[in-house]
């Protein structure tokens, strides 16, 4: 599917029947004991929002391929679709878009009521560079972090190695090899109208 047809906002993600991968990246101090251990340490603080990502290539432009500082300890977290659809169902745009929210006050009445927030930022291509469709970010936090890290995660893998792996392919210029060893993200699937509140 070329860039022309395919959909503004779609959410695209590892998964199966019964889970979906998602992306942080964090100091190596979190990052190796949560991969170890299968769950975030007690050093992770769960009265913070935290963010996750579906997509590979924008956490890779987030974090720089694991080389930002506090960034260095990417991690492919998979967790239960159940919970993920759930802050879904429950989160509101970070942003004010009056069709959906009615006027300003009524969208801020919503966002402090919300356990989760979804932002829509601009899809990367290996080099990093912008593309015209849209990634999903999803904000947690309250309820939804809490939910996320003591019910959701079914398992933490320290995938630096990759990123570090198709980040010297990309310097190297083989695009190719590179696109290879990316993670396989086909459309994750939603009822049709499930997204409506978030503007997809």
């Amino acid at each position: 599917m070329n860039d022309q047809q395919t959909p503004r906002h779609r959410i695209r993600a590892r998964h199966t029947a019964t889970t979906v991968t998602v992306y942080q990246a964090y100091r190596p101090g979190i990052g190796r004991p949560a991969a170890r251990a299968g769950r975030f340490p007690s050093s992770w603080k769960r009265d913070r929002m935290t963010w996750i990502k579906p997509s590979f290539l924008w956490m890779m432009y987030r974090c720089g391929w694991g080389t930002k500082p506090d960034q260095e300890t990417v991690l492919a977290v998979e967790i239960g679709r159940e919970g993920f659809d759930w802050a879904l169902r429950n989160a509101c745009l970070s942003h004010h878009v009056p069709e959906l929210h009615g006027d300003r006050d009524d969208w801020r009445r919503q966002l402090r009521r919300a356990p989760a927030r979804v932002q829509w930022d601009p899809e990367r291509d290996l080099l990093l560079r912008p593309l015209p469709h849209r990634s999903l970010q999803l904000g947690l936090a309250g309820e939804a972090a809490a939910r996320y890290a003591d019910e959701w995660i079914t398992g933490i893998e320290d995938v630096t190695p990759l990123a570090a792996e198709i980040h010297a392919l990309v310097r190297g210029g083989d695009l190719e090899r590179a696109a290879a060893l990316l993670p396989h993200e086909p459309p994750y699937p939603v009822r049709e109208g499930d997204l409506a509140h978030l503007g997809a």
